[in-house]
């Protein structure tokens, strides 16, 4: 098979297409820790690296207003129902999209690249001016690449269709390569600008990756722009709630990083690349499968087999889960070790080390639950459902904006507070009971063993993060159950607390070994990653035999699929 053959092939199978896009993903999230520890060595938790995050902020929520960064949920029932009824017009919709969108983006980069100084101002406005008119020409330099993503969602939107998974899995990862080699070659010269220019490049790899295989799909061409089409009619009415979803998401990492500029600086970069491991897991398991089922669900839904609707959701929600639950306990208990390996080299020391494994370590409260918001924001997208998820997701960002502030200042010790907003000095004084209770601090240090670190106060910040994803989590598959039905609830909770059983079984047996084997390894590199991979080891075996033990489903849905395959392949 060529090259070209291997672009172009097409995956029918929703466990062949699940595979495909986790190896893809493997490989895009393997550049992407190498992108981070590329960044963090050249640049440490650094000033410099707190602009090349808050740089991405504007641009983010600027693409998701034009854009809603979901434009494969909103457009694919469309253009699967046109492809089916018509393919011309399919083609049509997808063109007078694209065009609507370069449209919106010239005029949207216009006002951008006037408005940025003062946006910036707002959002890092403690930071010295000479920062923030560097970070104003970063943040116009990564706006470009929102015109390329835009273009891109429309050709991925095309190749999930088809089924065509390799080239859009793959994407990521090009664009992973883009900001490495720009940060190798270019900031050298050019400093953070180089890590910005690769960003750029990296985005027209995304897009440029998918034209081809699209092309071969039947994709052509057009200047056609026919807003009165009922098809794009169809697509507003589900892309609009998108877009406010979307935006409420950015909103919330505009909150994010607004009071994470507040704590120090390096609080924007710790932040942020503990953000970018606790999410590894997310987009292998989550983001994968979510996306490879999507396409069954829709139709399953659309020919009212409500049945095999819940059977197949199920199925692959309990998939999820079986595999993101120890992940996520894996991930506390060697967060040490994870961020000893990935990110300790160069500028970025031991203390950014300490505070950004205590950052990663309190992942673990939501990683499985934001596994599994993927899958259930696609069984609302299967019914053409938008406004729920979107309404959700409003109540998801206001807990975050309203609760940051507080427990930033609770982890602070400091009753009083001020900074400054749009050029005015804004002060608070907290709450007296708030500040006298420090039993939350002295849990925390305790749980994870420091006591004095940098930027302690960001740990308040990421704590809400988790508890708001698991809000979120509770309220979406409340809200699914009662617009589908029952989707076999009680099977679910039977097999979580099998896997809540097993998965501590298997935390005891790693935190034992660990402590058991410590004095054999060293502090640095070698020594960590072979702790790290020995404990994994060890603990995947003891998740395994307790599974087995207790007779999880998913085990027996892992064994049917292997004993297929084999005898498929002994005849």
């Amino acid at each position: 098979m060529s090259i070209r053959d291997f672009f172009n092939s097409e995956q029918k199978s929703i466990k062949i297409a699940a595979f495909v896009m986790i190896i893809a993903v493997l490989m895009s999230r393997f550049l992407g820790l190498i992108r981070d520890r590329l960044l963090a060595g050249t640049f440490g938790a650094s000033i410099d690296l707190d602009i090349y995050y808050a740089a991405f902020r504007m641009p983010d929520l600027i693409y998701s207003i034009i854009f809603a960064g979901g434009i494969i949920v909103s457009f694919l029932p469309i253009f699967s129902e046109y492809q089916k009824k018509n393919k011309e017009d399919s083609w049509k919709i997808s063109n007078s999209i694209l065009n609507l969108f370069a449209i919106l983006y010239g005029i949207f980069f216009v006002i951008f690249f006037f408005v940025s100084p003062d946006f910036i101002s707002a959002l890092i406005g403690n930071f010295s001016l000479e920062y923030q008119a560097k970070a104003v020409g970063l943040t116009r330099l990564i706006f470009v690449a929102v015109f390329f993503f835009g273009l891109s969602s429309i050709f991925s939107t095309i190749l999930n269709y088809f089924n065509r998974f390799v080239a859009y899995s793959l994407a990521p990862a090009f664009y992973n390569l883009g900001i490495i080699l720009g940060t190798i070659f270019l900031s050298p010269y050019f400093g953070i600008y180089g890590a910005g220019i690769g960003v750029v490049v990296g985005a027209f790899l995304h897009f440029a990756i998918q034209v081809p295989v699209a092309i071969k799909c039947g994709y052509k061409y057009e200047f056609i722009l026919n807003l009165r089409h009922p098809g794009i009619s169809n697509f507003f009415k589900l892309v609009i709630p998108r877009i406010v979803a979307s935006s409420s998401s950015q909103v919330n990492f505009l909150a994010a990083t607004f009071f994470a500029s507040l704590v120090g600086v390096g609080a924007i970069s710790v932040f942020n690349l503990s953000y970018n491991l606790s999410y590894f897991p997310i987009g292998i398991l989550g983001v994968s499968f979510a996306t490879a089922i999507f396409p069954l669900l829709s139709k399953l839904w659309a020919a009212q087999e409500k049945q095999e609707f819940y059977t197949k959701f199920r199925q692959t929600f309990l998939e999820i889960l079986y595999v993101a639950f120890p992940v996520g306990i894996l991930i506390f208990i060697l967060r040490n070790q994870i961020v000893e390996i990935i990110y300790r080299t160069g500028k970025f020391d031991q203390s950014a080390v300490a505070i950004t494994a205590a950052c990663l370590g309190l992942y673990f409260i939501s990683i499985f639950t934001q596994c599994l918001v993927p899958i259930l924001l696609r069984g609302f997208f299967s019914i053409k459902d938008t406004l729920t998820p979107t309404l959700i997701a409003i109540v998801y960002v206001i807990t975050n904006v309203f609760l940051f502030f507080p427990f930033i200042v609770l982890f602070g010790g400091n009753p009083y507070f001020s900074f400054e907003f749009f050029g005015q000095q804004l002060a608070f004084t907290v709450p007296a009971f708030i500040h006298a209770n420090n039993f939350l601090i002295n849990a925390t240090k305790s749980i994870f063993e420091i006591s004095s670190i940098d930027n302690f106060p960001l740990l308040g910040l990421v704590l809400i993060f988790n508890l708001a994803s698991l809000m979120e989590f509770s309220l979406l598959f409340i809200f699914l159950r009662k617009k589908v039905g029952d989707f076999g609830v009680k099977k679910i909770i039977v097999s979580f607390l099998k896997i809540l059983a097993s998965t501590a079984i298997m935390g005891i047996g790693a935190i034992f070994v660990m402590k058991k084997t410590a004095y054999l390894f060293g502090s640095d590199f070698v020594g960590n990653l072979l702790q790290f991979v020995l404990i994994c080891f060890i603990a995947v075996v003891i998740y395994f035999i307790a599974t087995l033990a207790l007779k999880s489903p998913e085990i027996k849905f892992l064994s049917q699929y292997l004993k297929a395959k084999l005898n498929k392949n002994e005849n």
